[in-house]
């Protein structure tokens, strides 16, 4: 399991819980099978991770929400990090790992809210925006990598 110093308070992370987290359509997920579409993923699906290596997809919650959301452009957390421009909810939490960590979080990695790294120029903050969200819930909380990113990923019990 990945050992990180938290980037949010206990306080912080409640309010994550009731807010949406996820992965917009069109998105892809690295799996054993390759990279799929979050959309073509189903339970049982076997997903790379970067704490344990591989975890089985228990289940998928796909809603339709009203949430704040950021853009984040193709490059801008490093080489093809992400890969293309991409869409998230605010509240995903994402890992940082390079010296974004250490500068704004004290930390050689951390999982942040992406919304704690707009900068309005590469990482920018939408407002509120419709999406629907794919959230992959696990077994155990994982890091997976979607988008050429390492996301946070809930694990069934966790989710409200």
């Amino acid at each position: 399991m990945i050992q990180m110093k938290p980037a949010v308070s206990l306080q912080d992370s409640k309010a994550q819980h009731a807010t949406p987290r996820g992965i917009a359509a069109g998105i892809t997920v690295l799996t054993l099978d390759g990279e799929l579409p979050v959309e073509f993923l189903s339970p049982g699906d076997r997903v790379i991770t970067r704490d344990s290596g591989m975890a089985v997809l228990r289940d998928i919650r796909v809603r339709r929400v009203r949430c704040r959301a950021v853009a984040i452009s193709a490059g801008s957390l490093g080489h093809t990090r992400p890969d293309e421009d991409m869409i998230l909810p605010a509240a995903q939490r994402i890992l940082v790992r390079d010296w974004r960590a250490e500068a704004l979080f004290g930390a050689t990695q951390a999982l942040v809210p992406v919304a704690r790294l707009a900068d309005g120029q590469y990482i920018r903050d939408l407002g509120e925006t419709e999406m629907v969200l794919h959230e992959l819930l696990f077994d155990d909380v994982h890091v997976i990598y979607a988008g050429g990113m390492e996301l946070d990923a809930p694990a069934v019990t966790e989710t409200v």
